[in-house]
């Protein structure tokens, strides 16, 4: 059963599995103990971070481990605003970074700070310049991914990385997609990263604070990991988390070749194969293994679960897909279509036969789920301009992507050109996905009304 889902985790590489079960033996001590079994212990990580340290590009002393990439992100953001407190209390962020540091934005905004958002383009990548623009006086710190966790769109980082050294402010960089494919380029001051992304074992995440970085470990203090990182080390998984990373490393040159020409080949033919598809970031400036596409009138839950029954395991950022029902925020910056989504990532070692079948099979389990929910399979047939409504309500209140979609492409024919449709809908991803029809299909999309509920999205006809 093939898993296309490495952004959300990389199947455990096997040097991974051999260093882990070898470490369970020799690594099970206290390394802060002087005996021999603690000094065996304090080996083993010493290794595992100076192989670590080289595979980022830093010095051993600047890196420590954490219990997950989330940890080493909060930890970052909170002990680098906590050291520059009386330069200000202004964060920036891009619009499309991980959760992780979105929730920590919110904590710091709720504790008396303040945060610019920096947008992106339709690729979901930012702007040096509009990045630049972003920093003040008071900016205590700044955040950029290397490359987006959902489409694959590289950032900007070492000319972004320059700037904020010319305004004096640190830049921490969320390495988690993109640290198994080699450095981060640039002169950066924070990284955090974390194992189970490039086929190292979960609970492993890496943080690096560069000397002369000001920093403020928050928290009770603890001595482990230079005070950054409190708790006892894992120490089997650190060290299957460092020997995984170097394996990797090894592969990932020619990996990338390999991955690159598959996902090119994703990319050009599910336009062809499924009408009605839009394929998402920047499709040079990108992650090997990454690709991401919408497709109109599908539930995106629904055709992930068709996809599963088809052996294949991929994910989405669809609204359909969530607790919350709202649209993803990464998605949402872009100014995409959301429903229907798909995001395919491939591990190590994915077969062509398996990218191929998974061309097979998508056609199928696409036409199948618009046909369940009613979908146009063709264009709307045009009423005569004498018998035409010039306008007309849809009433979508209550109903879930994409059903407000689908029942505007219905109705989109019977208004003449220049005439309006209203479509009536309180699902968040209507705000998103409405627009983004009205791109893909080139009609007006006028604008976002009040109404008593939810709100009015109206559609003028073009042709």
């Amino acid at each position: 059963m093939p898993y296309f889902d490495a952004a959300s985790a990389a199947p455990l590489h096997p040097v991974a599995r051999q260093a882990l079960v070898a470490s369970l033996d020799e690594g099970w001590a206290d390394p802060a103990r002087l005996y021999r079994e603690g000094r065996r212990a304090r080996l083993l990580l010493d290794a595992a971070r100076e192989a670590a340290a080289e595979a980022v590009g830093c010095r051993p002393d600047e890196l420590v481990f954490t219990s997950s990439g989330t940890r080493a992100v909060h930890s970052a953001i909170s002990g680098a605003l906590a050291a520059r407190r009386r330069v200000g209390g202004h964060l920036v962020v891009s619009a499309v970074e991980h959760s992780s540091v979105l929730h920590s934005v919110a904590a710091h905004e709720a504790a008396g700070g303040t945060s610019t958002e920096v947008a992106v383009d339709r690729t979901g990548a930012v702007s040096p310049d509009t990045y630049a623009r972003a920093l003040r006086a008071d900016t205590a710190l700044a955040c950029l991914q290397s490359a987006n966790h959902e489409v694959g769109t590289e950032q900007p980082v070492a000319e972004i990385a320059q700037q904020c050294r010319a305004a004096g402010v640190p830049l921490l960089v969320d390495a988690a997609q993109s640290l198994g494919w080699g450095r981060v380029a640039g002169d950066w001051s924070l990284l955090a990263a974390s194992a189970h992304k490039w086929g190292g074992p979960a609970g492993v995440g890496l943080l690096v604070v560069r000397k002369g970085v000001r920093f403020a470990p928050q928290g009770p203090a603890d001595e482990r990991e230079s005070g950054r990182a409190a708790g006892f080390e894992n120490l089997p998984a650190i060290v299957a988390a460092a020997a995984s990373l170097r394996a990797v490393r090894a592969e990932a040159d020619r990996e990338a070749v390999r991955l690159r020409a598959l996902v090119d080949r994703i990319r050009t033919r599910v336009p062809e194969l499924v009408p009605d598809v839009e394929v998402v970031g920047d499709p040079v400036r990108r992650l090997p293994h990454l690709v991401t596409f919408s497709c109109l009138y599908v539930d995106g839950e629904t055709l992930l679960h068709e996809l599963d029954r088809a052996g294949f395991s991929v994910s989405s950022g669809s609204s359909c897909t969530s607790s919350t029902l709202t649209p993803s925020h990464v998605l949402r910056a872009m100014g995409v279509l959301s429903e229907g989504n798909v995001r395919v990532s491939l591990p190590l070692g994915t077969s062509a036969q398996d990218v191929e079948r998974f061309l097979d099979v998508l056609p199928g389990a696409v036409g199948g789920v618009r046909e369940r929910l009613g979908a146009p399979v063709t264009a709307a047939p045009v009423r005569t301009e004498e018998k035409a409504a010039v306008s007309l309500v849809v009433d979508a209140l209550g109903r879930r992507c994409p059903i407000p979609v689908i029942e505007l492409a219905k109705v989109i024919g019977d208004v003449p050109v220049g005439g309006t449709v209203t479509v009536l809908a309180d699902d968040e991803a209507a705000r998103l996905d409405i627009p983004a029809w009205c791109a893909m299909r080139e009609q007006e999309y006028v604008g976002e009304e009040p109404a008593d509920r939810g709100s009015a999205y109206v559609v003028r006809r073009r042709s």
